[in-house]
């Protein structure tokens, strides 16, 4: 569950300000990703925990809402659910998480879910749930031939194994940063063709095609909220994929989509649906 505040300026370390408005809305990176990839036409089926608490009912119900198939979202007994505390200020969000349930999204628990995996188009992972789990969902899609799309966020130290077993790898600039330890990004590009795409926010989407390095340039829109936009990215990047878009035309359409969420309150109230991002493409 996201805990919006939205302030002016963004209090420096003991200070105090006032902010404008306070919100509760359903988020979590991976609920954000499936609903911005169902209202994009794609069946989704997520995998995750949530608490038994208020929260935990009030995200099952939103992911039944968008259509989103929940048979593998099981509470965890007396246990809260995910939370991000969320500041808007300065036309951008800075955010801390607290897993809670998420951290019981655990290897034995996703071979609940084999079945379903061995029958996806693509699976799209991130990183608030516990490092052995998303290695263990590299190897399970290594092993099935299922193409799997890491959104690694929030950054933290990945095996080089991980890396090789995702036929995609989608950091932001600061990640990328972290994940590379300092090494050049020209470099980093270049060690994983076709398979590194870094997002630069509103400067675009890079990536190395084996030849040279290509810019996919974002759209320009009046910004409301930026909560949300990396989610409906990469939904939108893993469903163009999905569907056999070629990898430049998936990028235009995943930065057109984030492009549009936006310009909306919340990390899901601005996620478009299929019929909007086309209309804007």
């Amino acid at each position: 569950m996201d805990l919006v505040v939205t302030a002016a300026t963004r209090p420096g370390a003991g200070e105090t300000v006032l902010g404008e408005s306070f919100k509760t809305v359903p988020g979590g990176k991976g609920a954000n990703q499936a609903v911005a990839a169902a209202r994009l036409g794609a069946e989704v089926t997520m995998i995750g925990r949530v608490g038994d608490d208020h929260f935990g009912t009030t995200i099952l119900n939103n992911l039944k809402a968008n259509n989103i198939i929940t048979d593998y979202v099981e509470p965890v007994t007396g246990m809260e659910s995910g939370t991000a505390h969320i500041v808007l200020a300065e036309g951008d969000n800075s955010i801390v998480v607290v897993k809670s349930a998420n951290n019981e999204v655990t290897p034995a628990y996703i071979d609940k879910a084999l079945d379903v995996i061995r029958d996806s188009n693509i699976v799209l992972i991130q990183q608030e749930i516990p490092e052995e789990t998303v290695a263990h969902v590299s190897e399970i899609c290594a092993n099935l031939g299922v193409p799997l799309l890491l959104n690694p966020a929030p950054a933290r130290y990945i095996k080089d194994t991980i890396i090789a077993n995702a036929a995609y790898f989608t950091p932001n600039e600061h990640e990328a940063a972290i994940l590379f330890n300092g090494m050049p990004l020209s470099q980093a590009l270049r060690k994983y063709p076709n398979k590194l795409i870094v997002t630069e926010g509103s400067k675009g989407v890079r990536y190395y095609d084996g030849q040279q390095e290509v810019v996919v340039p974002t759209y320009k829109v009046e910004a409301v909220d930026t909560t949300g936009a990396g989610d409906t990215f990469n939904a939108a990047f893993a469903v163009a994929i999905a569907e056999g878009m070629a990898l430049q035309d998936s990028l235009k359409f995943a930065n057109r989509a984030a492009s549009l969420s936006v310009m909306k309150f919340g990390a899901q109230g601005g996620m478009p649906t299929r019929q909007e991002v086309e209309e804007n493409l």
